[in-house]
């Protein structure tokens, strides 16, 4: 990889071992996450946030007008992460109509439509036990057309100050290697490299490099990942963000540093504090023009009932 060297691959190994060997987490009781900040009754969570003044304030970050497409093509050979799935079948709706000879074509796809390709997890996706953001019992609510509460349909447009975090440029390298912690120090260290300060209601793209592997090497890709572990996640989190996001297939580090807990960043976002994560992101050409801080756009598909949305979100700058 351009510009990474033995020296520092070793000095972010050494750094992501002492991080890991700190980064034990335990779930909060539900004493101390619920009700919400928005109240027991909340759906929403930081999409709270999103009022007219944070699209305004977002609006006015726009200079130039070009648009920056970060969402990912949805097509059959792309990771997957697990059993998911992605397939497509054309139809051909019937002969010729009319003198004109009209036909038409459509497509049948069968895939997990929440939670492939750039995707946008919703509180629903994640628990701790049996309970969901807000303390909300997954087994009263979920049914086998969806969950009648914490569906994704909720959430509608969401348009704020976006930030990316290029963590791969602060260490002087293309890709963070496999298995690396971004802890608060690198983010603290990006951000003021960057001259940015992290809001409420931000998005926070943190840039790891892995993304050049999308395609390319799926096998890798869907393997051992740098991401942000739970100090970050928590950190994160206090910060009072709409959402945070990344170039890997989960934003957290995996496998998680320790080994007696699952995942814990997806519950820190979507279950304690009802924030969302955006997954699988293409952030190389944000990283590559150093545009740190850019109108942001995303919108969930209203998929009544859905843990998530396949999303095509866009930075405009």
């Amino acid at each position: 990889m351009k510009g990474f060297t033995a020296t520092a691959a070793l000095l972010l190994s050494m750094s992501a071992v002492a991080a890991h060997a700190a980064d034990g987490w335990t779930p909060p009781s539900p004493e101390k996450r619920c009700p919400s900040q928005w109240g027991a009754a909340d759906e929403r969570g930081a999409a709270n946030l999103m009022t007219p003044a944070q699209a305004l304030a977002a609006a006015q970050l726009i200079r130039t007008g070009e648009i920056v497409e970060l969402g990912r093509v949805l097509e059959g050979n792309m990771p997957l992460f697990g059993t998911r799935r992605f397939e497509i079948h054309t139809k051909r709706t019937g002969p010729s109509f009319g003198t004109n000879m009209r036909r038409s074509n459509e497509e049948l796809v069968v895939t997990e439509l929440g939670q492939v390709g750039t995707q946008f997890d919703m509180f629903s996706h994640q628990t701790i036990g049996n309970s969901l953001y807000n303390c909300v019992d997954s087994d009263e609510i979920g049914t086998r057309n969806g969950f009648v509460k914490l569906g994704v349909e909720k959430i509608g447009t969401l348009f704020t100050r976006g930030i990316l975090l290029d963590v791969a440029a602060l260490k002087g390298v293309d890709m963070l290697p496999a298995g690396y912690e971004i802890t608060v120090a690198d983010l603290e260290a990006a951000a003021d490299r960057q001259k940015i300060a992290i809001k409420a209601g931000d998005a926070v793209l943190i840039h790891s490099g892995y993304g050049k592997l999308w395609g390319v090497d799926n096998a890798k890709y869907n393997g051992s990942t740098p991401g942000i572990g739970a100090p970050a996640a928590e950190w994160l989190a206090k910060k009072n963000v709409m959402l945070f996001g990344a170039d890997t297939f989960g934003v957290e580090v995996t496998p998680t540093p320790d080994k007696a807990i699952s995942m814990p960043v997806h519950q820190i976002a979507l279950v304690v504090n009802g924030i969302f994560l955006l997954e699988n992101m293409k952030l190389d050409q944000l990283a590559a023009s150093k545009t740190y801080e850019f109108a942001f756009a995303v919108q969930p598909l209203k998929i009544k009932g859905g843990t998530g949305s396949t999303v095509a979100p866009v930075a405009i700058r």
